[in-house]
């Protein structure tokens, strides 16, 4: 037994730089499901398409040459284009959120693979925003954690500035009540648009750091990043809280790093990956049910409750 919490901690110490990097970028993707999710009350499925969607269009870029920063501009910009177009699929045409999301999200990868040209694309070799990164050597992990925790730390400060401002708090009140927010004159097309497309917008960035961390683009590397953005976001809502602004923007970011360290003890302690899809979902429906449990509600069906 000894020997086998030894040599776990030994396995997972080894991953713990490369996973707190790793974490640290995905947690923009945890931050493009919360603010649909959390502020404007938008169940949307985007993120797992522009999350290659940003990858596809700064591995692209990076291997015609194009510096790395404005690679990663570009992707977050066709990210907030795909979010748009989600959010106004919704609002023009009455399609739910879910499903208009899902619409989004099967064509880009049609749009995806035309932009790439093929499925997968290597740019190793070609320069990165990590190697920017002053005193380590380029290509650590160190390096990602620090130019990934200085854009976090900048996000985090511009998004807790924005969401007190006068347009922030109306797309928090176009969340909280539509019809109360247009009563006040808000436009809910305006903050329903703008956020969904922030929210897809941070995803793409994920998409195109990630791209340049690992080397390559692929249009099949959003698979599954929605429910493990999803396992992220209520770990760091149950650790943090959600009742202000400054902690629902934090729980993004503490959940991130809180579920990857999670993810690595896992494959340290020998369980194999292809069971990490099947405990993530377990997990993310444990905690879905967790507060009709709490309510002694959880056994009532969903035709009783309607009627209620």
């Amino acid at each position: 037994m000894m020997e086998f919490l030894s040599s776990t901690f030994t396995s997972y110490m080894a991953l713990v730089p490369v996973t707190l990097a790793q974490s640290l970028i995905l947690a923009f993707v945890v931050m493009g499901i919360m603010i649909p999710f959390r502020t404007l009350h938008f169940p949307d499925l985007t993120s797992e398409g522009a999350y290659p969607l940003g990858g596809c269009v700064a591995g692209v870029l990076i291997a015609a040459g194009v510096n790395p920063a404005l690679a990663i501009i570009a992707a977050l910009l066709c990210g907030f284009a795909a979010g748009c177009c989600t959010a106004l699929i919704h609002l023009r045409f009455r399609i739910h959120t879910l499903l208009a999301g899902i619409l989004m999200m099967t064509m880009l990868y049609s749009i995806n693979l035309r932009i790439m040209g093929k499925s997968n694309l290597s740019i190793f070799g070609t320069g990165s925003v990590f190697d920017w990164a002053p005193f380590v050597t380029p290509g650590f992990p160190a390096a990602k954690i620090i130019i990934a925790g200085i854009i976090g730390a900048a996000v985090f400060v511009a998004l807790n500035w924005f969401f007190k401002t006068e347009k922030g708090t109306a797309m928090r009140a176009v969340g909280a009540n539509p019809a109360m927010a247009e009563a006040q004159g808000i436009s809910v097309w305006v903050s329903t648009i703008g956020g969904v497309g922030l929210a897809s917008a941070f995803s793409a960035t994920s998409g195109a750091l990630m791209v340049q961390s690992q080397g390559f683009a692929d249009v099949n590397m959003g698979l599954g990043i929605l429910i493990n953005g999803l396992a992220a976001l209520m770990i760091g809502e149950a650790i943090v809280g959600k009742q202000s602004v400054f902690r629902q923007l934090l729980a993004p970011f503490v959940g991130a790093i809180i579920y990857y360290q999670l993810v690595s003890l896992c494959l340290a302690a020998g369980m194999p990956p292809p069971d990490l899809k099947l405990a993530t979902g377990l997990f993310v429906l444990a905690m879905l049910a967790l507060p009709s449990l709490k309510r002694g509600r959880g056994g009532t069906p969903a035709r009783e409750k309607f009627r209620e």
